[in-house]
């Protein structure tokens, strides 16, 4: 197995008198899709916003690529090749898909906006990542289908050359086709090495997609299995407290 790119290690964090992460551990490979699941207040959305660095935890370690590392505050996170596509996809609607992709991070040109070079860039990184559907870079985000929205929001988190995309959510409300869009993105972005970490209740797109599962119960990490070395009924035993793991953890 190579080495984790993310490896945290007995993190913790509450909120007040409520534990939230009660000494979790979790891993995520370069090149590899990592599922985390779990029940709603499983602790899922926490752990994401402690790797973001928008909740930093009360304890435990984090290493990425093997070394230590602190994650105080979001910056810290984009620094690493960190980012996060949150469910509400925070996409402006009022501006194109360039200006989306840029947005807070424009390209400057003797103190003013370089749109040629955004707007290149903006296409390339679609190319790359074999978006079709999308007509022209130009495009104003309300024009745009849900697949699409979701298509570009991933398409922005990579932009930087991410390292590790974390997507919450990111086929929920969309239909057949477009999740199988949403879904066929995913496995390009772990196949260019990009270490994909997915949120989802959707056990179908799960085991469709995903190398690992991770499994949070109240707060702990109960399971961290091989996706094919496991079962949808395995799965949702992890999930609801009705089964306990017995393997050895991924």
């Amino acid at each position: 197995m190579d080495q984790p790119i993310i490896e945290l290690r007995g993190v913790v964090k509450s909120f007040g008198p409520v534990d939230v992460l009660k000494g979790v551990n979790f891993t995520a490979y370069p090149g590899k899709i990592t599922a985390l699941v779990g029940d709603n207040g499983a602790g899922k959305s926490t752990l994401i916003k402690g790797l973001a660095g928008v909740q930093p935890y009360d304890d435990g370690e984090v290493l990425f690529n093997g070394e230590p590392v602190n994650l105080h505050t979001p910056r810290d996170a984009a620094h690493l090749g960190i980012e996060v596509v949150y469910q509400d996809l925070a996409l402006c609607d009022n501006l194109d898909i360039v200006q989306n992709m840029f947005l807070g991070r424009e390209e400057l040109a003797a103190g003013t906006f370089d749109e040629g070079v955004m707007e290149r860039e903006a296409a390339e990184t679609l190319r790359q990542l074999s978006v079709r559907t999308v007509k022209s870079v130009r495009q104003k985000v309300s024009s745009l289908s849900g697949g699409q929205r979701q298509t570009v929001a991933i398409a922005r988190s990579v932009l930087k050359k991410a390292k590790v995309v974390i997507l919450d959510e990111p086929t929920a409300a969309l239909g057949v086709a477009q999740t199988a869009q949403v879904l066929a993105l995913v496995k390009r972005l772990a196949e260019q090495g990009v270490s994909v970490v997915i949120i989802s209740h959707n056990l179908v797109d799960v085991f469709e997609v995903a190398d690992y599962i991770s499994v949070l119960y109240l707060g702990q990490m109960v399971a961290s299995v091989e996706t094919s070395k496991t079962t949808n009924e395995d799965v949702i035993g992890y999930i609801t407290g009705a089964k306990t793991y017995e393997g050895e953890h991924a």
